[in-house]
């Protein structure tokens, strides 16, 4: 079956089809079309990115179905925990300017919330390093959002799981260092030293730390989405009816937040790739970047999942999925959609697109 895919796909690129034709062509052994309509994903948006460049970009189907609104490359759509990357390189940025350390006690550079001690803590302490891999004991996997119109909880109140926050304190329950176990509270804890060390709102950080250096022009961190964007904003959509409100907000942005849009994904991608083989620092370091592609807590790093030659990371927020994978030398794809289906469609454009450009499997 996959020889005859690839055969396939080398006839149809031989008689004059694009790459991007290509991978339309070939989702699943049917047209990008019929699987969307299969999965029922209203909407679909990609960029593919090939030797450090991004070769194209193309949006599908629907960012709102009512108003029938297409998907444009600029659509906006939440990008789920492919937030927590990103604001990684954020906190590795501060790691460089000396203003945080990766091995100290969080708690020492804490000021607006600490750590609650206890019996997991007395030998082993929270760390960053442990935060941004996953490996720091603490709880809470991940955040619902909130719904429109309801009241948002300040970061405080989402780590203590006081009202109005609609999540279980995040605690440490497992000694730190010992094991992997993911935690999108962590990354809350993170965003709350980020701000307590520089004095500026997260979202302000990040535009200014990570999102405008790497050209990331489309993207923000801000929650709620502002009302000058939320017109270029797709629309969620669970079980194939749209999210109350459009959308949920997440105050937990270093782990949820981040609006964005493929091709901006794949700058910063870009961006990380050129950096680790020392063809760039607009962000970070060589140094730093090899840090966090270097294994952890498998199968993390600080702040991607790693596999072999790839590093990659995959994101949900409520109606929303969407998956960013690349190659250690140059290649990749990032892909969003506005639908509870589709982390299975996103996943399957990648293994196309691999098969397309004749990635190593």
């Amino acid at each position: 079956m996959l020889r005859w895919l690839i055969l396939s796909l080398f006839i149809t690129l031989t008689y004059g089809q694009t790459h991007r034709e290509a991978v339309e062509h070939s989702v699943h052994g049917v047209t990008l079309a019929e699987r969307m309509k299969e999965l029922n994903v209203a909407g679909v948006s990609m960029a593919v990115i090939s030797d450090y460049k991004i070769e194209w970009a193309k949006g599908y189907g629907l960012a709102d179905v009512e108003k029938a609104l297409p998907v444009g490359t600029d659509t906006l759509f939440q990008a789920g925990s492919i937030s927590k990357p990103v604001a990684a390189v954020a906190a590795m940025k501060l790691v460089e300017q000396g203003k945080l350390s990766l091995d100290e006690d969080v708690n020492a550079k804490l000021k607006s919330w600490k750590v609650p001690e206890n019996e997991f803590t007395i030998a082993e302490k929270v760390t960053l390093r442990r935060i941004l891999s996953h490996s720091a004991g603490l709880t809470v996997h991940g955040f619902p959002g909130y719904e429109s119109g309801v009241p948002i909880p300040a970061v405080p109140e989402i780590l203590d799981g006081k009202p109005p926050a609609n999540t279980a304190a995040v605690r440490v329950d497992l000694i730190p260092g010992t094991q992997f176990r993911y935690s999108g509270g962590g990354y809350t804890i993170a965003q709350l030293l980020m701000q307590d060390v520089t004095g500026l709102p997260f979202a302000a950080m990040m535009r200014d730390f990570v999102l405008l250096k790497a050209g990331m022009t489309r993207s923000t961190y801000e929650q709620p989405l502002p009302a000058s964007l939320s017109g270029q904003a797709a629309t969620g959509y669970v079980h194939e009816k749209p999210v109350p409100g459009r959308y949920h907000t997440y105050p937990e942005m270093a782990a949820a937040g981040l609006w964005s849009t493929p091709s901006d994904l794949a700058r910063f991608t870009i961006e990380i790739g050129k950096s680790m083989e020392g063809r760039s620092n607009r962000i970070l370091l060589r140094a730093s970047v090899d840090r966090m592609l270097r294994e952890e807590q498998k199968p993390y790093g600080l702040g991607f999942a790693l596999d072999g030659t790839r590093f990659a990371h995959g994101g949900v927020d409520e109606g929303f999925q969407s998956e960013l994978m690349s190659t250690r030398d140059g290649h990749g794809a990032v892909v969003m959609t506005n639908s509870d289906h589709g982390g299975q469609l996103a996943q399957e454009i990648i293994e196309a697109i691999a098969a397309v450009y004749q990635w190593p499997k």
